[in-house]
């Protein structure tokens, strides 16, 4: 409705109500005079005393108990008033006005009978005109009652029914009338008072009634920006024909939208309720009254509300399990409405108390993202949206958000639009990710591995099918094959020590990815279906923001399932049985690294695309080691680096340590010559190696823990660039 056909309607509203409140008043000042008892003009003969008061002065109790004892059936509920039909006709009323009033539209909205309008007027008059409270005090003859009840409306108006008293006629039904009945007062003589929503309502003002504001949540989206993809609009478009045809021929269902991201189904709720229209409010699951009155009571205010403005209703029950008390609560408060309602599940809810429609609702698709990057980032996107599209999976609203930061000066001003627009989608998610899992900042490079040379192929495999997602599985056509899998997931096997997170690290510098360590203590919970959830908001956190998961000692949480003896091992079984559903689905990068590979459950080799094995060092890799352990080569560089006197690799190569134990011995050693004051020596890095042995309880021979300076010159070894010898 246009702004100038609002402001004509409200001036017609008014008009009509000004009309109608003189009409009640009319009336109370007539029921007064025709009532009122006669003023006494000469004393009272002796001989005839005046008879006692009784009520006919006021509201006629013989008229009353006439309805109550008058025989034959009790009063059907009268029909609903047509659109043209005022609850004031009489003498005074003019000729229906067009467009229709508010009470009008309320009472074909709610099912009143024109009675029941007239006596709603008669509750509401006391609040537009003020000369009303004391014309009903006068009615009653009782300074004590400035109020109206139903007794009065009963006598005021013609066409009364009994049944207006009734709590399942719409006065009580739907709370447009509060009663106030103090103990031992009779209904039809308690005061009476018109809701304050339902007061502004015939006023001609529109708004969500307060009650409901404590049970609303806001949603997910964008700054309020409804963008769908392709696939999305097809999907809004179905569940509105379907809406529309449901409408024609009886209760509307309720629509289920089924996929595990919040977005994108707000953003369909919201296409759809905008082509009803329909105003959408969500409401958390978890926020319905448990008590029966309590939810029964906002099943009512919900009902009314939405015939009112109208409404839908977005129920998010994303975190709903079917068996619990919680879907019981759901599915009787859905039972009590009748509106246009989304409900947003994982997995369909069985059994809703109403007839329900099952949808299925996804983010865009890989070539829909693309399309949207390049319309969001515009020329300078150059060929960033293809690998931007494969890496992250995003919905519209999200990637014209996050286009909009990286375009601005704020974000990397030297860098170009495609690495800002990268590092901000890097960025996006790391909130939800942070919560569930420890965050590791690369710093190692594929010149820091040292593996044989057939393990550091399969390490740049790994990196290679990475970046080459998108070519190979849309360009190229294979996902028309495959229904999942779109992942690539890795075991990292060997000893500890060998370098497996390090690989982990290297991969996520090269892919210019955030790496997420899984901390199990943020995951693995003791109740029942907690892990599961975790893991699930760990899973989609991380494959919207293109994280890669490292799941250190992943026998712990994929270990072999056991045999079922009770219900710990039946629950046990159920979480590695997600795990492998999961992993399976995950579409990023998931490196598992354990040094129990015989421990894992053998389903798991089936779902990972590759397995590295990290060997022991040899010798020769160990001497590679030690060489790189005191960051010489970061010299040439022009960075810091420990100054050295001359070492002895070969010797030190005859220690037999892993790489993670070099790197902590030389770290040692470095401790050592700082408080000495001078490089670090020979003697150090074998003080040091001594201790590592001792703490890992290695037997230690005492002789390979000596060291004399040998004669000037008799090492291969030279020193280091950079590095001092000792006079």
């Amino acid at each position: 409705m246009s702004a100038a056909a609002t402001d004509t309607w409200q001036e017609s509203n008014a008009r009509q109500l000004s009309v109608a409140v003189a009409d009640v008043r009319v009336r109370l000042e007539r029921y007064i005079e025709q009532h009122a008892p006669p003023r006494p003009t000469e004393p009272p003969r002796p001989e005839r005393p005046e008879p006692p008061r009784n009520d006919e002065r006021v509201v006629s109790r013989s008229f009353i108990q006439r309805l109550l004892s008058e025989p034959g059936e009790r009063p059907a509920p009268a029909p609903e008033p047509a659109a043209s039909a005022a609850p004031n006709a009489g003498p005074q009323s003019a000729e229906p006005v067009e467009p229709p009033s508010a009470l009008e539209m309320l009472g074909k909205q709610l099912g009143l009978s024109a009675f029941e309008q007239q006596a709603l007027l008669l509750c509401a008059a006391i609040e537009f005109d003020t000369r009303i409270a004391s014309l009903c005090a006068r009615a009653h003859d009782d300074p004590q009652k400035p109020y109206p009840t139903f007794a009065l409306a009963l006598a005021l108006f013609e066409q009364s029914s009994w049944d207006v008293l009734s709590p399942e006629r719409p006065l009580r039904f739907w709370r447009l009338l509060e009663v106030n009945q103090a103990g031992g007062q009779s209904l039809t003589m308690s005061a009476l008072r018109a809701d304050e929503r339902i007061v502004n309502y015939l006023k001609g003002l529109t708004y969500l009634d307060d009650r409901m504001a404590s049970y609303l949540t806001p949603f997910d989206l964008e700054g309020g920006l409804i963008a769908l993809s392709p696939s999305q609009e097809s999907v809004s478009d179905a569940i509105l024909r379907q809406l529309q045809q449901s409408a024609d021929v009886g209760r509307l269902p309720v629509v289920q939208l089924v996929g595990g991201d919040p977005i994108a189904k707000q953003l369909v709720a919201h296409d759809v309720a905008s082509g009803l229209p329909h105003r959408l409010c969500r409401i958390s699951i978890d926020l319905l009254p448990s008590a029966a009155s309590d939810l029964e009571a906002l099943g009512r205010l919900w009902v009314r509300e939405s015939r009112l403005l109208p409404l839908a209703l977005y129920l998010d029950a994303d975190e709903l399990d079917t068996a619990s008390e919680r879907a019981a609560v759901v599915r009787r408060f859905l039972s009590r409405t009748d509106s246009v309602c989304f409900v947003a599940v994982r997995e369909v809810i069985p059994r809703l108390g109403r007839h329900s429609i099952v949808v299925d609702v996804a983010k865009p698709t890989a070539d829909e993202q693309q399309v949207a990057w390049s319309a969001a980032l515009g020329a300078a996107a150059a060929d960033a949206p293809p690998g931007l599209a494969a890496q992250f999976n995003l919905n519209v609203p999200t990637i014209h958000r996050l286009a909009k930061i990286a375009a601005s000066e704020t974000v990397s001003p030297n860098l170009p639009l495609p690495e800002r627009v990268w590092e901000v989608c890097c960025a996006s998610e790391r909130p939800r990710l942070d919560a569930l899992a420890e965050r590791l900042r690369p710093t190692a490079t594929w010149d820091d591995l040292v593996l044989p040379p057939t393990e550091m192929a399969l390490l740049y495999q790994v990196a290679a099918q990475v970046a080459q997602r998108n070519r190979v599985y849309h360009t190229w056509g294979f996902a028309r094959k495959m229904n999942r899998g779109f992942g690539i997931s890795t075991l990292f096997a060997g000893p500890s020590g060998t370098g497996k997170t390090m690989a982990a690290e290297v991969i996520a510098a090269a892919l210019r990815l955030n790496l997420y360590r899984i901390d199990l203590s943020a995951v693995v919970n003791k109740y029942i279906g907690e892990t599961e959830k975790n893991l699930r908001r760990l899973f989609d956190a991380a494959e919207d923001s293109g994280a890669i998961l490292c799941f250190d000692e992943a026998d712990a949480l994929f270990g072999k399932r056991s045999e079922v003896k009770d219900s710990h091992d039946r629950y046990a079984n159920i979480e590695i049985n997600y795990l492998l559903q999961r992993i399976e689905s995950y579409r990023g990068l998931a490196i598992l690294t354990s040094n129990m590979k015989a421990a894992l459950d053998s389903a798991f080799t089936r779902r990972l695309r590759f397995i590295v094995n990290f060997p022991f060092p040899n010798a020769a890799d160990r001497r590679r080691l030690w060489e790189r352990a005191f960051l010489q080569d970061e010299v040439r560089r022009g960075l810091s680096a420990p100054p050295l006197a001359v070492l002895d690799y070969d010797r030190l190569g005859r220690l037999n340590l892993a790489g993670g134990q070099i790197h902590n011995v030389a770290l040692n050693a470095a401790f050592l010559a700082a408080h000495a004051g001078t490089p670090v020596t020979m003697t150090h890095i074998l003080d040091a190696a001594r201790a590592e042995f001792v703490k890992t309880d290695r037997p230690i021979n005492e002789a390979d823990f000596r060291w004399s300076e040998p004669p000037r010159g008799l090492l291969e070894s030279s020193p280091s660039p950079g590095s001092t010898v000792p006079a």
